[in-house]
């Protein structure tokens, strides 16, 4: 299954999780990375683990003693990791077609 359409903060999250692909990283950390909000971050990275391009796990730490919620960790799979390459190679190439230069973004 893929993702059908590459909006610029899809292509922005993926920039960010692209960075690390091998590290788990939590949806705030990956919005301030991106400069998106993270309300915007969340239905992305729920849209990239259906088509699996991201696996995910809640910590294991106890909310209460840590003075915060338990944090959902994402990280690129495999297919994720090519698939988020091709997507921001394809964007780098239509922005070069139509604009002349490189991505603004």
């Amino acid at each position: 299954m893929g993702v059908h359409r590459m909006t610029i903060p899809r292509l922005l999250l993926l920039r960010a999780l692209l960075a690390d692909p091998a590290a788990e990283r939590y949806g705030l950390d990956l919005a301030l990375q991106a400069g998106l909000e993270p309300g915007s971050v969340y239905p992305i990275l729920v849209a990239f683990e259906n088509a699996g391009w991201l696996e995910s796990r809640v910590e294991d730490v106890d909310a209460s003693a840590a003075g915060r919620p338990r944090r959902r960790y994402y990280r690129l799979t495999a297919e994720g990791v090519d698939a988020g390459r091709t997507a921001l190679a394809e964007a780098a190439r239509k922005r070069r077609r139509t604009a002349g230069g490189e991505l603004a973004w």
